[in-house]
């Protein structure tokens, strides 16, 4: 019977093929400045691409076998190596926020929450969608031609470049084509439980041939998966050498060339950002209050804790200038902290804390969802009358408030102007 290889081993050999680990020098580095603190903030956004590269190239290598072997065996290291991949990316997010390149970028490749009946079949008894769409039931996998809001397309050839014209077809942000949501999705299938315990079910049989086949359309099904793994691949590819050194028409050289206040005010509007609006509002906040687990980030995957969690970290490794690879090496050079220490030093300790604090509240939520007894992932913790899962999601939603605020103190004590980190329309 084939095995596929361990997913370790499957991004140990990717990390062997691609490119090289960023080194440390064990010489007394220089005093920070602005200019070398921006300098280092893209060698981690490089490094982070270039990492959520290697574990996509190894998503896809996953899906690719079990496309030509479709057992549960195979379906299980691919939705292993579809969580590998967001360790890395998730990490990136912070870099989203004050970069309008990635900002414009980011939605093919993380757009959420999705209305998935716009992708393959689903149950319609149990289906939540945004009302009004007209694609939320257009399953382009058992179609060969769709009519969203009057616009019709033709879909009989499956290509990644039609999946990304796809997105948001009919002016609605809930129809995602691509990404790492949309093959989520077709790893995991709906997830029918609401908010009682377990994620989506989606057989490997949904991937076989002939009379094996379930829920039809089989082929369509794993031509559409192939097609949208090589467009993450693809745009990542794109991103990571927006970020590379030694180029002269990349966004990183354009970064550099700007002044280093301007860079620095983006490291600074990043970390707010993703602290403030986008994780404790859009992202926890929201569901909470409204105890929606439509509203879960990572939701046919029952993932969310870990994507929070990993949101979390990236902002700590801008702030610190560090970040762990996936090969196991440590990127690291001059940070924010660094800047702020030797301005204020009370300050740079205060939101260290403050961060580490964010990290633990965050880290509570992972472990409270990975227990081995009575596990508690975040669709659970949102639930209605739910008083310890909603303590768990407001710890970390305070922690995040509260760092935020040190960070637009930062933003100040570098002679930045007004911070003003976007919320997201949220009051805290």
């Amino acid at each position: 019977m084939f095995r596929p290889a361990p997913l370790a081993l499957t991004i140990a050999a990717a990390v062997s093929a691609g490119c090289a680990s960023t080194s440390t020098d064990s010489a007394a580095p220089a005093p920070a400045t602005k200019a070398s603190v921006v300098e280092h903030y893209a060698d981690l956004a490089h490094a982070g691409y270039e990492d959520a590269l290697i574990t996509a190239r190894a998503l896809d290598k996953a899906t690719d076998r079990l496309l030509a072997n479709p057992t549960e065996a195979n379906l299980q290291a691919a939705k292993e190596a579809w969580l590998a991949a967001r360790v890395p990316y998730q990490q990136t997010e912070v870099f989203r926020f004050g970069n309008a390149i990635v900002d414009d970028w980011e939605g093919q490749l993380n757009a959420w929450p999705l209305d998935e009946g716009l992708i393959d079949y689903v149950q319609a008894d149990d289906y939540q969608y945004e009302l009004g769409n007209a694609g939320a039931t257009a399953n382009i996998i058992g179609s060969n031609s769709i009519n969203v809001g009057g616009e019709t397309v033709d879909v009989t050839n499956l290509t990644p470049e039609l999946l990304a014209g796809l997105n948001e077809i009919g002016g609605s942000e809930a129809n995602v084509a691509s990404g790492y949501h949309a093959i989520e999705f077709l790893l995991w299938g709906q997830d029918l439980h609401g908010f009682e315990p377990g994620s989506g079910e989606r057989p490997a049989t949904d991937y076989a041939t002939g009379a094996d086949c379930t829920n039809g359309n089989c082929d369509r099904r794993g031509e559409y998966l192939d097609a949208v793994t090589d467009l993450l691949i693809s745009d990542l590819e794109w991103m990571a050498a927006q970020w590379a050194p030694g180029a002269s028409d990349n966004y990183r050289s354009q970064l550099m060339n700007a002044s280093a206040d301007e860079g620095v005010q983006k490291m600074l509007f990043g970390m707010g950002s993703l602290s403030l609006g986008e994780l404790a509002g859009e992202r926890m906040k929201v569901a909470l209050e409204a105890n929606s687990y439509e509203d879960e980030h990572d939701c046919f995957s029952d993932n969310t804790h870990n994507s929070h969690y990993y949101n979390g970290l990236g902002i700590q490794n801008v702030y610190t200038g560090s970040y762990r690879r996936v090969d196991g090496s440590l990127v690291s050079g001059p940070s924010l902290s660094d800047l702020v220490e030797q301005i204020n030093p009370e300050l740079d300790a205060r939101l260290n804390a403050q961060l580490d604090a964010s990290m633990k509240a965050l880290g509570t939520m992972k472990a409270r969802a990975e227990s081995s007894q009575n596990p508690m992932p975040f669709d659970m913790m949102i639930a209605p009358g739910n008083t310890k899962g909603a303590s768990i999601v407001n710890g970390a939603i305070m922690a995040l408030v509260e760092q935020t605020g040190s960070i637009e103190q930062a933003a100040r004590e570098l002679g930045l102007e007004a911070l003003s980190p976007d919320d997201a329309g949220h009051s805290f």
